[in-house]
């Protein structure tokens, strides 16, 4: 990397770090005696840089980027960069002022301003505006993210995927991945990413989503690099929208569904629950999809008693094969008795309704089952089963360790049906 000198002839002494020598010895006093009450003076004679300047030759994107102030009577008070994207770099600043240094990685091909603020031995202010480019990087790895679901309208417990095109194990190089993708709503609402594995993060806020909100997720990554030999590549952003709050809550115990829509009650369903043996999950499921017509035999679940049935109005909720569904063969039991095998089911005309004014997103709970819990991961989303400080151990960016499904959670993905 050569070596610029700004303004006046000096020796710049060989380094692998950008520094800028802010050399005291200009005072901006005014008449009043206040240095404080002039403009900051222009610190360019005081600067070297040995980085190339303006565009001219491209700085090294693996080298982190350092301010110094070379003189004792000089401090450096702030200093700011970000690329043209937006994008800022994180540094800090040492308590005595003499040095400031990067400490997230520069992105590569990037356009970069560096502010620099200072103040000499009397408190005056000084200011410099620098520029300069990096290159292509030396990595040649890329990782791309692809964000999910796909553009839409879903409920208010619909949590973002990002999953990523190759695995990413590093605490430190997840922290950067996480730092670098965004998730804003409108109405505003804190939420956290989840690493579930090494190629998957699921994101969502404390409580469900806002009804009516704007989400938007992008991701900062591209050029940055984040491992060995490894750089972000290009994402495309994605924009939800949420709907109505549709939270449905089935007690097996009473064997019924109350359907709430902003948190007020509008339809009470008598429903059957899974029997003895084929018990329906208890906890919080996202639902999945709205595939109406299905077939669902007793082979799918390994039934010792033989079905094989064409089942209408059917809403998935775990990837295993739970549904809420039409049950016409159970209508007799449908508010006094368990007799399916892990399904919810419940009248035509009940399903029709239910299948019409839910949602993908929306929210199906289930309490009082002698069945086991929905784990948070691999069976669809049971995101919401982990109470939000469990939630944030799963963040590389707050104390805790990630987490995925554990032993126990893979224990509990037997399929269920009719």
């Amino acid at each position: 990397m050569s070596h610029t000198a700004i303004s006046r002839p000096r020796t710049v002494v060989s380094c692998t770090l950008l520094v800028i020598a802010l050399c005291a010895g200009i005072t901006a006093c005014g008449s009043d005696g206040n240095p404080l009450s002039h403009r900051p003076y222009d610190a360019a004679d005081q600067i070297s840089f040995n980085a190339p300047l303006e565009g001219r030759e491209k700085a090294d994107p693996d080298k982190p980027l350092e301010v110094v102030a070379e003189d004792s009577d000089g401090r450096i008070t702030d200093v700011t960069a970000h690329d043209a994207a937006g994008r800022y770099v994180a540094g800090e600043l040492a308590a005595d002022g003499r040095r400031w240094h990067s400490t997230s990685p520069l992105a590569a091909n990037a356009s970069y301003t560096v502010r620099v603020s200072t103040e000499d031995e009397d408190g005056a202010p000084g200011r410099k505006v620098l520029t300069f480019d990096t290159g292509k990087p030396t990595t040649q790895k890329r990782l791309d993210v692809t964000f999910g679901p796909k553009a839409g309208t879903y409920g208010v417990g619909q949590p973002i995927t990002a999953e990523l095109s190759r695995p990413v194990k590093d605490r430190s190089q997840r922290a950067v991945v996480e730092r670098a993708l965004k998730v804003s709503s409108m109405p505003a609402t804190d939420g956290a990413w989840h690493w579930v594995d090494d190629k998957k993060l699921h994101y969502r806020p404390k409580d469900y989503w806002p009804a009516q909100a704007t989400i938007q997720v992008r991701s900062n990554l591209e050029g940055i690099k984040i491992g060995d030999r490894v750089r972000g590549g290009k994402a495309k952003p994605l924009t939800i929208n949420t709907a109505d709050k549709v939270i449905a809550v089935t007690d097996a115990a009473a064997h019924q569904m109350t359907v709430y829509k902003n948190d007020e009650i509008v339809r009470q369903i008598p429903v059957t629950t899974g029997m003895p043996g084929y018990d329906t999950r208890n906890g919080v499921k996202v639902v999945l999809a709205k595939e109406g017509t299905v077939r669902m035999t007793s082979a799918s679940i390994g039934a010792s008693d033989f079905y094989d049935l064409i089942v209408h109005h059917s809403v998935r909720v775990t990837n295993s094969g739970e549904y809420v569904h039409a049950a016409p063969w159970s209508v007799g039991s449908q508010g006094y008795a368990n007799v399916s095998h892990g399904c919810t089911g419940m009248s035509t005309e009940n399903a029709a309704w239910f299948y019409e004014n839910i949602r993908e997103g929306d929210i199906v709970k289930v309490i009082n089952s002698g069945g086991d819990s929905m784990p948070a991961f691999g069976n669809g989303f049971g995101d919401w089963n982990l109470e939000w400080k469990q939630w944030r151990t799963g963040s590389a960016l707050t104390a805790g360790t990630p987490e995925g499904p554990t032993p126990a959670d893979r224990a509990r993905l037997r399929p269920q049906s009719a």
